[in-house]
């Protein structure tokens, strides 16, 4: 019988290792190894396969395999080595993320994996399966392969995940016993060794197991199976580690006497900069966001949030951005309590003392910020959309590369019009570039020209069209990105005029 109330979440990022390190190098700026490449375990007297790149994969490189072996089958391979402890911290990280986001409860299943009690918190998200479409949404936004499995045990949650047959899986506790029946008795997390023993026996499945009476099971392959098998089965409590929360990075000042004067608030606030920043430095974590709360003498409250374009932990730039909060405080009759605290930080590595301080931007950003609103201060950069001219939005200043970065394959101009600007082509249909064109009374006579790029219309948006870009260059030198609407043959998918779309210069 199983046990009632219990709703694991597990999660597997079957790609964790490469993923990361793709994360990190775009972070960092550094370039990854090329293609096919894979991530090598080099403990041990045999150097082994650790993760694989997407192209090595397809070449047949599996993890596991003797890393000279490979080398000698697919020429032209490229090593990283493991970095067991970056993924270790990583995946702390994403932990300690889950914990803020998804659940008050959730574990570590190293080294590509998370657990999460579902039950209690799913219904904030309006069901289970929102909840699990939420997680594996942002989770691709990142780069970040995933499968998701909710069911009654953590033991049958990560063996769904991991075995299972669809990218998200939900099982509801009736249904248990025939979702596991034809998972392979690997899913339980049994090593290698028992795994080949069970094969050679005929036991293929976990429903092979199962039928199989529990004494003769347990006598032949220890109580250590049936655990597992009983864990599976939500027949049994499974003690999970719970992580836990992060500590508070905070500090707070309390005045003997209630005080109004600016002066003594502002030497307050330095106090507390000063008091966080040690705080951020031992984290090795530099703050995103800061909250300073004031607490007056008739009981009222008040809260001010400053941000940061980047993280930070320098004492002297933290109180200035909080000098800019205090000098619109209002105190009353007077502030018996100060605190400040750092709800969103993210690492910080040190900076050697003298280095030149690339930071006086990011400082700027945020003085601009603090004091104009963070609407006023912003950048322009990419964002998901099939149409160029949707494809472009404001974003905070100084956040850093986009999430959504345009692919270099596909040079844009540096000049967007918007909307597209008419003209007249001479040009042969369907597929071929102008010839000459006419924009803004002038005739332009085409000497090179590089495309069609095919852009379809956003069909959720109920737009249709079809567009056929081409780059092309006049003989004076000037470089333009016209489009066709239309795919030149149907009808239905434009009306076939041309536009010019952007420039290549100024």
């Amino acid at each position: 019988m199983t046990r009632p109330f219990h709703r694991r979440l597990a999660l597997w990022l079957p790609r964790w290792r490469i993923d990361r390190l793709k994360r990190a190098a775009r972070r960092a700026g550094r370039p990854l190894p090329p293609e096919p490449w894979v991530i090598a375990e080099r403990s041990g007297p045999t150097p082994r396969v650790a993760a694989v790149s997407a192209e090595a994969e397809t070449l047949g490189v599996r993890v596991g395999e003797a890393l000279a072996a490979v080398r000698a089958r697919v020429p032209g391979l490229h090593v990283a080595e493991l970095e067991a402890e970056a993924d270790a911290r990583a995946l702390a990280r994403l932990g300690h993320w889950a914990l803020r986001r998804y659940s008050p409860l959730v574990a570590l299943d190293p080294p590509d994996g998370l657990l999460l009690e579902a039950h209690g918190a799913s219904h904030l998200w309006g069901g289970e399966a929102r909840m699990a479409a939420d997680l594996a949404c942002r989770l691709e936004v990142a780069g970040i392969a995933a499968r998701i499995a909710i069911a009654p045990s953590a033991t049958a949650a990560r063996a769904l995940a991991r075995h299972g047959p669809a990218p998200i899986t939900i099982i509801a506790a009736p249904d248990l016993p025939t979702a596991l029946a034809p998972l392979p008795p690997a899913a339980l997390g049994i090593t290698p060794e028992e795994g080949a023993e069970l094969a050679r026996l005929g036991l293929a499945t976990l429903g092979d197991l199962a039928a199989l009476p529990r004494t003769a099971l347990g006598r032949r392959f220890g109580l250590d199976l049936l655990r597992r098998l009983d864990a599976a089965f939500a027949r049994t409590a499974e003690p999970l580690d719970w992580l836990e929360p992060p500590p508070a990075l905070s500090a707070e000042v309390a005045f003997p006497d209630p005080v109004a004067e600016p002066e003594a608030l502002h030497a307050a606030v330095r106090q507390l900069a000063a008091q966080l920043a040690g705080q951020l430095t031992e984290a090795g974590l530099g703050a995103r966001r800061l909250d300073l709360r004031v607490t007056r003498i008739d009981g009222s409250r008040a809260a001010l949030r400053a941000g940061t374009s980047a993280p930070s932990r320098d004492p002297a730039h933290l109180a200035r951005l909080l000098a800019l909060l205090v000098e619109s405080l209002e105190p009353g009759a007077g502030v018996e309590k100060v605190a400040l605290s750092a709800p969103l930080t993210a690492p910080l590595p040190p900076r050697q003392l003298g280095a030149e301080d690339r930071h006086a931007l990011e400082a700027a950003i945020d003085r601009l910020s603090t004091r104009l609103g963070e609407r006023a201060v912003w950048q322009a950069g990419p964002t998901l959309s099939d149409r160029p001219e949707a494809s472009f939005a404001r974003h905070p200043a100084g956040a850093g590369p986009a999430a959504f970065p345009w692919p270099r394959r596909l040079p844009r101009p540096v000049h967007l019009f918007d909307p597209p600007e008419p003209v007249e082509v001479i040009a042969l249909l369907p597929d071929r570039p102008p010839v000459v064109f006419t924009w803004r009374g002038r005739r332009h006579r085409v000497r090179a020209a590089d495309g069609p790029e095919r852009i379809f219309g956003e069909w959720w948006r109920g737009d249709g069209e079809v567009r056929d870009y081409f780059q092309v260059e006049d003989t004076d030198g000037g470089r333009f990105w016209l489009f066709r609407s239309g795919d030149g043959e149907d009808p239905a998918t434009g009306d076939f005029r041309w536009w010019l779309h952007g420039l290549f210069g100024a």
